[in-house]
């Protein structure tokens, strides 16, 4: 499944990436993370959590890692989560241009691959789950940024 989309945040695109690329930051705006574990400072970090669809509940294990840092302007990354009987492997970039005022745009993309009893049970409600939290994730991060 491709996710896309863009993203006006008025910010600095320094502002941006430094918050995206925190772990504890970004962390606090991941919808179902209970906890964040940095296993190496830039680089990797864990994020324990639970992800719903329907009456299908699983908690995930979740490795995450930087594949590539340009700041101020593009980050990718990629995540392997792993939960009894699942998994889910995504692979994410994100692309930030200074916009007018001190505004910054924010392109992105994530390419997700579902295998296994989630994949089976739920997968009619992936894509508008999917789209529901991202939207819940990027307002959590604008008003962050924002405040």
């Amino acid at each position: 499944m491709l996710l896309e989309g863009t993203v006006q945040i008025k910010a600095s695109q320094e502002k941006v990436f430094a918050m995206l690329t925190d772990p504890q930051e970004v962390g606090q705006c991941m919808p179902g993370v209970d906890s964040i574990e940095v296993i190496t400072p830039g680089q990797k970090f864990r994020a324990l959590g639970s992800v719903g669809l329907g009456s299908v509940k699983l908690k995930f294990n979740n490795e995450v890692e930087w594949l590539e840092l340009e700041p101020p302007r593009r980050a990718k990354m990629k995540m392997r989560g792993t939960a009894p009987g699942s998994s889910i492997d995504t692979t994410s970039e994100m692309f930030l241009t200074a916009g007018a005022d001190g505004t910054t745009e924010m392109k992105w993309t994530a390419n997700v691959v579902v295998v296994g009893t989630i994949a089976s049970l739920a997968a009619r409600l992936m894509g508008s789950v999917s789209k529901k939290l991202t939207a819940e994730f990027f307002a959590c991060v604008k008003k962050r940024i924002e405040r």
